[in-house]
């Protein structure tokens, strides 16, 4: 009788094992596949670095278009929202609706900005600064976004998911 209550704890054991490397399996299956990135976009936007500032393709850059995450795609920020606020990185007073998440940051001081959608690291947004009427600033690392022009908008990748 105690092999027999011993065996049937063993079995239990296996059976429960097995479904949960079979869950692990599964998630790794649905998890999403995003862009190919370089090693300093990967720092920036999984690791939360920071580009240096005046560095970057875009905290100059005044032409008419979207700004879209470089990790899923997602739209980020409309060129009508870019200001210069002379701090070297791109800068926007406002966010696409939805597109970005704002939450604590580890320092506890600031506020980080992510993706909505891929929760990749943005940069940080600070209110009460006074450049704009809207008085925020989403200050965002050049290797979390890619530019689209306005001839081009109607061609942006998809979404990844």
């Amino acid at each position: 009788m105690k092999n027999y209550v011993i065996n049937s704890l063993l079995c239990s054991v296996l059976a429960l094992s097995s479904c949960q490397a079979q869950q692990e399996t599964n998630t790794k299956a649905m998890k999403p596949k995003y862009n190919e990135l370089t090693d300093q976009q990967k720092k920036v936007i999984l690791e939360k670095a920071t580009d240096r500032p005046f560095t970057g393709d875009y905290y100059l850059k005044n032409d008419k278009g979207v700004y879209i995450c470089r990790q899923c795609n997602n739209p980020l920020y409309t060129s009508e929202d870019k200001f210069e606020a002379h701090c070297g990185w791109p800068s926007f007073d406002a966010a696409i609706p939805g597109a970005v998440k704002n939450v604590p940051d580890a320092d506890g001081e600031r506020v980080e900005i992510i993706c909505n959608n891929c929760e990749g690291h943005l940069g940080h947004v600070f209110a009460g600064e006074g450049f704009t009427e809207k008085n925020t600033r989403y200050c965002v690392n050049t290797s979390s976004i890619v530019f689209y022009p306005a001839a081009e908008v109607k061609n942006l990748p998809s979404v990844i998911k």
